[in-house]
């Protein structure tokens, strides 16, 4: 197939890209890198050239936090949407969106907000679409999972509340290869939350990141909520991640019903092991292979 993929040089992306050439098929990529710059394709006009032979589209762009011309209103919503139109009009009938999870009816983030946008924006289309939201992402080169493993490493660890937020990380295998699954699945307009098999209190998490870095289990720093919010708006200029919504959100945690996704999928969620830390989409897919 040739295949739009957008944000190209992402995290979720890189791994998608590897895993669809290896697959045999030709990817286009949209990404500044590449000289797509997504927040200038915000209309059908400016799609429509990059869409003429492709079979399928699969739209992966996401920030965490707004930088400089780096918006979540260009980016999540405004582009997407004049993809998903030019789409329809030059007849690409496959298009599979990367969201998140908790953009849904109870989303408040600027974030999950303008991923909702876009998503509901596609389900209206008369295309084969699939949204896809996945919960926290760990694997060899995410920005998320360097960040946990970093404070995993800390002498004592530092946790918002009581630290018992529920979590279900998933591997980056596990979303790619869902995508993978899109491009060929019969049944099509789905949603489907991508989650591991187990809910993990975000302490706990952080002690498991830290036993598979070969450290021992470490004293918790409890710190209050309202401390934590401070801190993320002070150090807002450091770092895109470090916001108050993004600290709310992690309070509210990351977790869903994932027997849907299981079911499409045909299997569960790779199971956590140490060396899924240090692993890509194509060596955890590989070495799943060798065991089925």
């Amino acid at each position: 197939m040739n295949i739009l993929l957008t944000g190209a040089s992402g995290f979720i992306s890189q791994n998608l890209g590897q895993v669809l050439t290896a697959a045999g098929h030709h990817v286009v990529p949209v990404s500044r890198r590449d000289g797509g710059d997504f927040s200038a394709l915000q209309t059908v006009e400016r799609w429509l050239p990059r869409l003429r032979g492709m079979d399928a589209v699969i739209n992966a762009v996401g920030i965490i936090g707004e930088t400089g011309s780096q918006r979540f209103r260009a980016l999540h919503v405004a582009a997407p949407i004049a993809l998903f139109d030019a789409c329809c009009e030059a007849g690409v009938a496959r298009v599979i969106q990367v969201s998140a999870l908790g953009a849904d009816d109870s989303a408040f983030s600027a974030y999950h907000l303008s991923k909702k946008a876009a998503d509901d924006h596609l389900r209206q289309l008369d295309l084969d679409w699939f949204v896809l939201r996945p919960s926290v992402i760990y694997g060899r080169g995410g920005t998320s999972a360097e960040m946990f493993m970093r404070l995993a490493r800390l002498p004592v660890l530092p946790v918002i509340g009581d630290g018992r937020q529920r979590l279900q990380p998933v591997h980056i295998g596990d979303v790619v290869a869902t995508v993978m699954a899109c491009l060929t699945a019969r049944e099509t307009r789905r949603t489907l939350d991508i989650v591991g098999n187990e809910k993990i209190a975000y302490v706990e998490w952080l002690q498991r990141l830290r036993l598979a870095q070969g450290g021992n289990r470490a004293l918790v720093l409890r710190l209050p909520v309202r401390l934590v919010m401070l801190g993320a708006w002070l150090g807002q200029p450091l770092s895109p991640m470090l916001r108050p919504e993004n600290i709310r959100m992690l309070v509210e945690g990351y977790h869903a019903d994932g027997r849907p996704w299981r079911d499409f999928l045909g299997r569960p969620a790779m199971a956590f092991s140490p060396a899924l830390l240090h692993a890509d989409a194509p060596q955890a897919l590989t070495q799943l292979g060798g065991q089925a």
